[in-house]
C-alpha cells in the first residue's frame, strides 16, 4: 500500500504529517517504508533521524562538449532541443547544463556524431533505518533542477512490501506528478489561508488529471476555514483529518521533534487520520475527472520562451526566493513591490502563483505559453521496429500487445527524440500549450505573471518568459526602478530560471530545522550562479537559538543577514484582505520590512553596472 502526502505549496505541514503518520504506523507494528521524494529539499530525515547505512550516486548521460572537428554548426541540435539548453552563437554551440534534461535528442539529431556525452551526477540516494522504519531519500545535486523526476523514479524502486509513505514535493509540476503516480492514495495537506486554498485547487486538478482521487488533511485547524470547507464540499473532497493550530506544535516542529512523541494530547488526531487514510487507500476510488476546473482558456498570442543569450542586457532584477514554501516569501514580495518606486513586478512562481491574490492585477494582455511538444504514434504506421523505445530515456514509450509502440503521456517530457529516429514516419508532434502568460496593471505598477497547466513540464521556460515580459515592460514604460520578482521555492528548474542572471536574491527562511536545512541548499544555489544574496528570518522569535544558527550559516556562506521579522499573525490577516502587511497594519514587522528594503536597495546600488538601469530608492508605492 502506497500513500503519497503532497501539497499545493510548501509550508503547509506536509512533512510534519508524513513523519508523524510513519512513526504512528510503526508503533502499531506495521512494516513502514518512508520515501522522501522531495529531492530538492528533503526534510524527513531531520525528524526521523535515520541511521544511514549506504549511499548511491545517481548519474545520467548528458552532453558535455562538441567535437569541433565534426561539428558543422548546422544548428540541428539546437533546433531539436526543446529545453533551451543549447544555443548557436557565432558558429559555436553553447551548452547550458542547468537547463539540459539529458533527453539525448541532440545526440540523435546530430548528423556527424559531434555531440560528446559524459556521466553527470544528478544527486544521491540515501538508505537507512529509523528504528523500525525503512528510510530512503534523495538529494538533488545543486544546479540539476531538470533531473528531479529521474531521481524520484529511482527512489521509488525502494518502495516497501507493506505500507510505503511517499513525502512528495509540493506543487503540480513534473516532480510531484512522478511521486504521486501509482499511489493508492494521495493526501493533500492544506491550511485555511487564501494562498493554501488557491494552491490546493491546483493540486486537486493535478491529481485528478493523472487518475488520482485525492483526500484532504486540514492543518492549522481553528483559523477561519469557511472558504476551504465550502470548496471541499463543492469539489466533493473528503477531509480525512484535522490538526489544530497551536504554537506549541510549531515549537516542537522547529527543533525537529515528532509531535505525537512530545505532545501526546495531539496523538488522537493522528490516529484518526491514519485509520481513515488506510481505509481509503484499501478501497481506491476512481478520479472524479468531471470536476477538474480548467485553469485557463487557450487563446491570445502563442509565445515560446526565448533562447538563452549571454550577451543580453537585463534591468535590475531582485529575486525573492526560499528554500521551501510557506516561509512568507510572497507576502514579503508584495511589500517590496509596494516599496519599490517606478518598478515592475514579476510573479515567477508559475507552479503555484499567489502574488495576484494580494495585488489584484487587471489583465491587459494574455496569451498561450508553448513550452514544448506533444507526441503521438500512429498505430497504423508503426511497424514495431523499436527505435523509439530504445531512444526514449523517460520510459514513456510502451510496447502494445500487438508488438507496436505507444506513448504514455504522463511520462513523456516532449523531447522529440522518438520522432527523429522513426523511419516509418509514424511519430507526429504538435506544439503543446503548457500554460498561460499575462501582462497586467496593479496598484504598484505593471506586472508580468503566468500559470503553468495541470501536470505540465517546462516550468523553467515559463519563468524565463515571465522575466522576458517583465524586461520588456520595464523598457517600454521607461521605468527606472527594479523588477521585483517573486521567485519559486526550492532549488529546481523554476528557481534556477528565477535567479540566474539576477542582480540580487533575497532568501526568506524561518527558524526551524527544515528552514535551516533548506536555507543551506538555496544559498549553495545562489553561490553556484554567483548571485549576491541576503537572508530574512521570518517568525524569528519562534526559536531564538535556531535563528542564531541561521545567522551563522548565512555568514559562513558569504551572504548577509538582512533582518529578523517577528511571528506576526497580521501577515495572514492581510492575505485575507488582499492587502500587503504595510497597507493592513502599522506594526513592528512593517517597520522592519521598510528597513530591510533600504538595505536591499543599498546592496544592489553598490553593485550597480552603469550600463543597466539604476535602482530607485525606497518609496511608498503608487
Amino acid at each position: 500500500m502506497k500513500i503519497a502526502i503532497s501539497s499545493g505549496k510548501g509550508g503547509t505541514g506536509k512533512t510534519f504529517i508524513a513523519t508523524n503518520l510513519a512513526v504512528l504506523a510503526a508503533e502499531r507494528g506495521q512494516a513502514v517504508t518512508y520515501l522522501d521524494c522531495d529531492v530538492e529539499a528533503p526534510n524527513g530525515h531531520l525528524f526521523l533521524k535515520p541511521d544511514i547505512e549506504r549511499t548511491e550516486r545517481m548519474t545520467v548521460s548528458k552532453p558535455v562538449r562538441f567535437d569541433e572537428e565534426r561539428c558543422m554548426a548546422c544548428g540541428r541540435c539546437v533546433a531539436f532541443c526543446h529545453y533551451n539548453a543549447l544555443a548557436l552563437i557565432k558558429g559555436k554551440v553553447l551548452i547550458f547544463p542547468e537547463l539540459c534534461h539529458a533527453c539525448g535528442a541532440c545526440v540523435v539529431a546530430c548528423p556527424n556524431g559531434a555531440v560528446i556525452e559524459g556521466d553527470a551526477e544528478i544527486g544521491e540516494l540515501y538508505h537507512g533505518t529509523s528504528g523500525p522504519v525503512a528510510f530512503h531519500y534523495g538529494l538533488l545535486e545543486t544546479g540539476a533542477g531538470g533531473m528531479s523526476p529521474r531521481l524520484i523514479h529511482a527512489l521509488k524502486e525502494y518502495a516497501g512490501p507493506a505500507l510505503t509513505i511517499l513525502d512528495s514535493p509540493p506543487g503540480t509540476a513534473c516532480a510531484s506528478v512522478e511521486t504521486v503516480s501509482g499511489a493508492d492514495l494521495c493526501l493533500l495537506v492544506t491550511d485555511p489561508t487564501p494562498f493554501s486554498l488557491h494552491d490546493l485547487k491546483l493540486s486537486v486538478n493535478m491529481c485528478r488529471g493523472i487518475g488520482q482521487e485525492p483526500a484532504v488533511v486540514l492543518n492549522r485547524a481553528g483559523l477561519d476555514d469557511r472558504a476551504l470547507r465550502a470548496y471541499c464540499e463543492s469539489a466533493q473532497l473528503d477531509i480525512l483529518g484535522e490538526i489544530p493550530d497551536a504554537r506549541e506544535i510549531a515549537e516542537v516542529y522547529s527543533v525537529g521533534d515528532v509531535a505525537i512523541e512530545k505532545l501526546p494530547q495531539y496523538r488522537p488526531h493522528f490516529e484518526r487520520l491514519l485509520d481513515a487514510a488506510l481505509e481509503r487507500a484499501a478501497h481506491r476510488r476512481p478520479a472524479n475527472t468531471g470536476l477538474i476546473e480548467p485553469l485557463f482558456r487557450p487563446g491570445g498570442q502563442a509565445v515560446r520562451a526565448s533562447k538563452p543569450d549571454p550577451r543580453a542586457q537585463r534591468p535590475q532584477e531582485i529575486a525573492i526566493v526560499s528554500g521551501k514554501g510557506g516561509t512568507g516569501k510572497t507576502s514579503i514580495s508584495a511589500c517590496f513591490a509596494q516599496l519599490a518606486e517606478d518598478s515592475v513586478v514579476a510573479d515567477c512562481d508559475v507552479d503555484a502563483a499567489d502574488l495576484h491574490l494580494v495585488l489584484n492585477p487587471k489583465v491587459v494582455e494574455e496569451g498561450d505559453f508553448v513550452g514544448g511538444i506533444t507526441v503521438e504514434i500512429d498505430p497504423e504506421e508503426c511497424t514495431g521496429c523499436g527505435n523509439c523505445f530504445a531512444v526514449c530515456r523517460f520510459h514513456a514509450v510502451k510496447r502494445t500487445p500487438d508488438g507496436k509502440c505507444a506513448i504514455e503521456p504522463s511520462l513523456c517530457e516532449g523531447c522529440g527524440a522518438c520522432q527523429i529516429v522513426c523511419n516509418d514516419m509514424a511519430v507526429s508532434s504538435e506544439d503543446a500549450v503548457n500554460g498561460k502568460w499575462y501582462i497586467s496593471e496593479t496598484r504598484f505598477g505593471p506586472m508580468a505573471h503566468a500559470i503553468l497547466g495541470i501536470a505540465e513540464e517546462n516550468s523553467g521556460r515559463l519563468v524565463t518568459l515571465v522575466r522576458d515580459n517583465a524586461t520588456a515592460l520595464s523598457g517600454e514604460s521607461g521605468r527606472t526602478g527594479p523588477v521585483v520578482m517573486d521567485g519559486s521555492p526550492g532549488t529546481g528548474c523554476p528557481v534556477i530560471a528565477s535567479i540566474s542572471g539576477a542582480r540580487y536574491a533575497v532568501i526568506v527562511t524561518e527558524p526551524t530545522v527544515s528552514g535551516l536545512h533548506d536555507l543551506g541548499r538555496i544559498l549553495d544555489l545562489t553561490r553556484h550562479f554567483r548571485v549576491p544574496s541576503g537572508v530574512i528570518v521570518n517568525k524569528a522569535d519562534l526559536n531564538a537559538q535556531m535563528t542564531e544558527r541561521i545567522r551563522a550559516a548565512t555568514e559562513e556562506r558569504g551572504a548577509e543577514l538582512l533582518g529578523r521579522l517577528p511571528y506576526e499573525k497580521r501577515f495572514t490577516e492581510s492575505q485575507i484582505e488582499r492587502k500587503t502587511l504595510l497597507e493592513q497594519a502599522e506594526c513592528e514587522a512593517a517597520d522592519l520590512l521598510r528597513g530591510i528594503w533600504d538595505k536591499v536597495c543599498q546592496r544592489v546600488s553598490s553593485d550597480r553596472d552603469d550600463s543597466k538601469p539604476t535602482l530607485s530608492q525606497p518609496g511608498t508605492g503608487r
